[in-house]
């Protein structure tokens, strides 16, 4: 098999942060075709309800901005579910979810390969370790388990009445994304 090699080579930060911000409009699209109405919904009695799955993707990106400013060492995700009590609507996770979105690109274009590629770890309470890995490898997994989430998200969206978007390619509800 031949190797094609590109005018561009990118280094691992690089291409996450080029794939990260590609993702984003579909992050984004997704979320907003959710019927605000219906966030309760949930497939079966053991599966996240849709607001679960939206605070997720949202204490994810939240995770990421927290990582790149520890710099390495151990990092407890403290992911956050969807409140028992009070009201966090649709609009104000998407809102939280952009502004983590943007708090991350600042961060992700300070930091250098060096950074990157320092050991972290990933811990549950104050001890156990659930993952080992360079602070990127940590962000790769990160990505992939909210890209993970957003397609769970997505099967979602025309049972509770909404139309779902294109995120690859079109979708039955949206043309493909130009």
């Amino acid at each position: 098999m031949t190797e094609q090699t590109f005018a561009t080579q990118f280094s691992n930060r690089d291409f996450f942060i080029r794939r990260w911000e590609q993702e984003h409009a579909s992050f984004v699209d997704v979320l907003k075709a959710l019927p605000a109405g219906r966030l309760d919904y949930r497939p079966h009695a053991a599966s996240r309800s849709a607001a679960e799955l939206v605070a997720l993707l949202v204490s994810l990106v939240r995770g990421c901005v927290e990582l790149c400013e520890k710099g390495g060492g151990s990092y407890n995700s403290a992911l956050r579910f969807h409140p028992k009590e009070g009201t966090t609507t649709l609009d104000e996770m998407i809102a939280a979810y952009e502004k983590h979105h943007h708090e991350l690109a600042e961060k992700l274009d300070r930091l250098n390969d060096a950074t990157w590629n320092r050991p972290a770890w990933l811990t549950r309470g104050e001890q156990e370790i659930i993952l080992r890995d360079s602070i990127g490898g940590l962000m790769w997994i990160a990505l992939f388990d909210a890209v993970h989430h957003r397609g769970q998200l997505s099967t979602y969206i025309r049972p509770m009445g909404g139309k779902v978007p294109s995120i690859y390619g079109p979708s039955g509800d949206a043309p493909s994304r130009q």
